[in-house]
Parts: C-alpha cells; sequence; structure tokens
C-alpha cells in the first residue's frame, strides 16, 4: 500500500500535478512577453533611429535592424532625413523587413549589415531580393515568434497602401519590448495586438498620412496612418512612447504627405497618455529622459 491510503494514485497524481505545472510556467514563458521577461533583467536595448522607416535595437553581441534605408535609390533628395550609415556589424546580425517595396527594402543596406551573414525575416508571401550569399533569408508567419539569439521577434499584421505581403514587428529584448509600424494604414488589429504583447515601451509609428498618385483611379485617401491615427494606434496598443518615422518627403506630385505631421502628432497626444518623442535619424533613444518626459 502506498503513501496515499492505498488509492494507488498519489505519487503519480502529483508528478502529473507537478509536470501539469512546469508545462504551465514553460508555456507562460515562451509567449513572445513573457519570454522576454524571463529571459533578461536588464534594460540593455538601445535603439537608434536611421532614415525614413528604420531603426536600429543594439544589444552588447548583437544588433537587429528593421526597414533600414542606407541609399538613395528610393527618394533622392527628395526625402530631408540625412542617411545613417549601417556599417560592418559585429556579432550576430539580424534585419527585419516589413515589406518589400524599396523604401523599406533597400539592398544596399541589407548587404552592409548582413555581408558577413546573419537572417533576414520577412513576411510570409514576399520575396526580398537580391540577398548577401551569407545571409538567410526566413518568411515569417503573423502571431509566430522568432527566436533571434537574445531577440524574439513576432510579425503582426499591418495593411499596405497598395495590398501587398506587410506585417509590423514586435520585438522584445533586453527588458523592452517595442512595436515598429512599417508604413502601415489603420486597421483593426490593434486591439489584439494590444491584448496580446502590450504594453510597449515605444511604439515607432508612421505619421504622413500619404496620399498616393500612382495606381489609377487615385483614391484620394491615405495609404499610411495619420498622425491622429498613430496616436490612436499607440493609446489602443499600450505604448508609452510613440517615435514617429516615415515622414519627410516633399517637392512630390504622386506622393503627398500631411501638413506639420509633428505638429499634428503633438496635438492629437494632448490629453492621452502617449507621450510623441521625435528622434533625428541617427539619434539614440534616451530611456530615462522619455521616462522623465511623460511623467
Amino acid at each position: 500500500m502506498n503513501g496515499d491510503g492505498g488509492s494507488g494514485r498519489g505519487p503519480s497524481l502529483r508528478r502529473r500535478q507537478l509536470l501539469a505545472g512546469t508545462a504551465g510556467l514553460l508555456a507562460l514563458n515562451l509567449l513572445p512577453g513573457g519570454y522576454a521577461r524571463a529571459a533578461t533583467a536588464s534594460d540593455g536595448l538601445r535603439v537608434q533611429r536611421l532614415a525614413w522607416a528604420g531603426i536600429r535595437l543594439q544589444l552588447p553581441q548583437a544588433s537587429l535592424l528593421i526597414d533600414p534605408l542606407a541609399s538613395t535609390d528610393a527618394w533622392g533628395d527628395r526625402l530631408a532625413d540625412p542617411l545613417v550609415p549601417v556599417g560592418a556589424i559585429e556579432g550576430n546580425a539580424y534585419v527585419l523587413v516589413t515589406h518589400a517595396h524599396g523604401d523599406h527594402f533597400d539592398a544596399t543596406a541589407v548587404a552592409d549589415a548582413l555581408g558577413g551573414g546573419g537572417v533576414l525575416l520577412h513576411p510570409a508571401g514576399s520575396n526580398p531580393r537580391p540577398l548577401p550569399e551569407a545571409a538567410r533569408a526566413w518568411p515569417a508567419q503573423a502571431w509566430e515568434p522568432q527566436l533571434l539569439g537574445d531577440f524574439t521577434a513576432t510579425a503582426v499584421p499591418a495593411s499596405d497602401g497598395y495590398g501587398d505581403p506587410q506585417v509590423s514587428w514586435v520585438v522584445s529584448a533586453g527588458g523592452r519590448r517595442i512595436f515598429h509600424g512599417g508604413d502601415t494604414l489603420w486597421h483593426g488589429h490593434w486591439w489584439r495586438i494590444g491584448r496580446q504583447y502590450g504594453p510597449f515601451d515605444a511604439a515607432f509609428l508612421p505619421v504622413n498620412g500619404a496620399r498616393f498618385g500612382w495606381r489609377k483611379p487615385v483614391s484620394g485617401q491615405p495609404g499610411v496612418l495619420t498622425p491622429e491615427q498613430a496616436v490612436a494606434a499607440a493609446t489602443i496598443i499600450g505604448a508609452r512612447r510613440l517615435v514617429p518615422i516615415h515622414y519627410g518627403v516633399s517637392g512630390m506630385e504622386e506622393y503627398v504627405e500631411v501638413g506639420d505631421p509633428i505638429g499634428r502628432l503633438r496635438e492629437a497626444a494632448r490629453g492621452t497618455p502617449v507621450t510623441v518623442l521625435p528622434q533625428d535619424p541617427g539619434t539614440w533613444l534616451d530611456w530615462e529622459a522619455a521616462a522623465d518626459s511623460a511623467a
């Protein structure tokens, strides 16, 4: 007779309960947010704004870039941003692209970042090329986390102005979680993104509300988030800081962005929990200064 009073199930039941509890903890920690909280304890993530929609996420031994732009092929002299060189990356190198348009997949920047090897993540259904011979390309399905060394990256739904395959990115590393919107327009997935992955330390969102004239008939509708929509999106997903990206193009008849996007952004954010933090290309986000300005 065993110690459970003769039922024959006590130790076995307790073992199953222990295993079930352990499995539950593992499942929690493997969630994109849970994984980041369990795997990292320090605030070691640095974030640099690059030109246009690009950003660099930096850890001591790894770099992850999203939509880096390092050439003038896409905009020529119509983009006010100074281009920020990607440079040779030391340590592990990763590049995420939101979609394959030339102002978000820049082959020059990708070659600079991944020339020594590394991984490019892109939306399933897209085929960004060319790639350096040493690089590997992985298609990413929405809602499926990808473990990239000390980074966890998850593609989430986005909506492209032309209906081409596009995602936004949720990235966790170094005790922080950020959202990168590419050049998405407004859609209905914000609430699920916020519930599943929020809150965010910072959201990098397009704000220029551009109207396109290249495809006929012309819709006259914004194909990118407007400043007011960007604030609404940041509020819904629980982003404390909104860093505007994807603005500053002028002098084009077929691509017209809203006037004074940063002024409109600040006005829209009044009375909300969102702090607007414009960053010049090449500058690094100061988390403490951002927290002070939000207080």
